[in-house]
């Protein structure tokens, strides 16, 4: 038997019943499309080839492909005519497939790369024709069921609307991943027939067409029978999602991070969250995220394509595409927009937003500030209210300040401009030029204070009878 292994990944369906333009096989599970979940697990048993096959939005699907398995090739499916016929065109197209050949449903994220594993192995050591990944269910309705004989040895699989009451009461059942000999694989193919309910060539007929041609046919059956769950609907997908967030907590606690509400708690498949990382309640960790040993993060935090360093603090806030550094502050309630760094110690307060912003370490916003293409030395100290003008309504322009600089609150930053190292702009100030280091900035209108103006403008308000409360004037009541 050729050592050389492949895979076949079914992904033709529109999935109608998702009622949605895209594909099935295109909707995501925390962090992975559906197709890309059975990739992700099909790969780690080498196989030389991943080949996927398309129908309906092919064009997607391919685009997909390109982005997160550019090593796997398409072959169309024009027709939907069943399982089998899918198969059929994968092997039409590919006729030099020696080896072991993987089928796997795209609509199954759950499916265990150990489980596709232990699935290979078996079938290679036993030196079997074909071997099937099947499940003890509780309610196996609507689902093939896997029909034994009183030895335990495989003999066919029916599917549910063509079983007989004996059949039914079966609750093992099929998960429509299989490890097949190629060989033997295109022989029965051509054999398959439509002569069932659905009228459709069933993948599932080879297992009772190679026991009947001689060939040895098994099953391994999984431990856990949630991995052979699919999605047709939008519901469905719910579910699948809530099993992988249960399987995702489950295995980052048992590895030692605290989770005070695992249900809130919602981790991409793709993040990574390192021991003793702390998660409140309402977290959510996107894409590739990543969390070093010791950081605090929630509640109601959003963190997409972030990184999170050693003993850092996020609360209440999102960041995208950004860096928090070991030990720095952010929030509550920051925005943290893609290009946002912040070095070690820095501190980003309460309804601040940066963008494309460089904030050095010790650096402080504490609160109410904008701060967009902008790079802030390391102690710099930025006031509330600050708001860098980046913007000029054509092009982005970028502001330095220096280390250990002071901006007081309501100063407003024409960029482009330099504030230097240890420099200070004065509260209220509209700075459009440079100012050098160690330098004090004014640049706001002198006070002028107009004597008596309340009693001539505005005589008989509340503010009158203050004011001359206030001077002592006589006649006026303290009510």
């Amino acid at each position: 038997m050729s050592s050389e292994r492949s895979a076949i990944i079914l992904a033709a369906g529109l999935g109608t019943r998702m009622k949605s333009s895209k594909p099935k096989v295109l909707h995501e599970v925390l962090g992975r499309s559906l197709v890309g979940h059975v990739l992700r697990s099909v790969k780690a048993v080498g196989p030389q080839r991943q080949i996927v096959v398309v129908g309906a939005a092919a064009d997607q699907v391919r685009a997909h492909l390109a982005e997160v398995a550019p090593e796997a090739t398409t072959v169309f499916q024009d027709k939907q005519l069943g399982t089998g016929h899918a198969v059929q065109v994968a092997m039409d197209a590919n006729p030099d497939l020696t080896g072991t050949v993987i089928v796997a449903f795209g609509d199954a994220p759950l499916l265990r790369s150990t489980s596709i594993a232990e699935l290979v192995e078996v079938h290679e050591k036993k030196g079997n024709a074909v071997t099937v990944l099947t499940a003890v269910v509780d309610d196996p309705t609507g689902l093939g069921r896997i029909v034994r004989d009183n030895e335990g040895n495989v003999l066919r699989n029916v599917e549910h609307r063509d079983a007989d009451a004996d059949e039914l009461a079966i609750r093992e059942i099929n998960s429509g991943t299989f490890a097949v000999d190629a060989q033997v694989l295109r022989e029965q193919l051509a054999r398959l027939s439509t002569a069932n309910d659905q009228g459709e060539y069933y993948l599932t007929d080879i297992i009772e067409l190679a026991r009947e041609a001689g060939h040895a046919v098994g099953a391994v059956v999984v431990d856990d029978p949630t991995e052979t769950l699919g999605c047709n609907d939008r519901a469905q997908l719910a579910d699948l999602r809530r099993i992988l967030q249960g399987r995702i907590n489950t295995e980052l606690m048992k590895s030692g991070v605290t989770m005070d509400d695992p249900a809130t708690t919602w981790i991409d498949a793709t993040a990574k969250v390192a021991p003793d990382v702390h998660l409140h309640p309402n977290v959510q960790l996107k894409g590739a995220t990543a969390v070093d040993s010791g950081a605090e993060i929630g509640p109601d935090t959003t963190l997409t394509d972030t990184i999170v360093g050693a003993d850092a603090v996020v609360v209440r806030s999102h960041a995208d595409q950004s860096h928090i550094s070991e030990g720095a502050h952010v929030g509550p309630f920051a925005h943290l927009r893609p290009a946002s760094k912040l070095a070690e110690n820095a501190k980003i307060g309460a309804f601040v937003e940066t963008k494309n912003a460089e904030i050095g370490a010790g650096a402080k916003a504490a609160h109410l500030a904008y701060l967009g293409d902008v790079t802030v030395g390391a102690e710099a100290n930025i006031g509330c209210g600050v708001i860098v003008v980046n913007y000029d309504g054509v092009q982005k322009h970028r502001t330095e300040i220096g280390e250990g600089a002071f901006i007081g609150c309501d100063a407003v930053l024409v960029s482009p401009v330099n504030i230097g190292d240890g420099a200070y702009v004065a509260a209220g100030s509209t700075i459009v030029k440079d100012v050098a280091p160690g330098d004090l900035a004014v640049a706001r209108a002198r006070q002028t204070s107009i004597g008596n103006w309340v009693a001539r403008k505005r005589p008989g308000t509340v503010s009158d009878k203050a004011a001359r409360r206030a001077k002592g004037e006589a006649g006026v009541s303290e009510a």
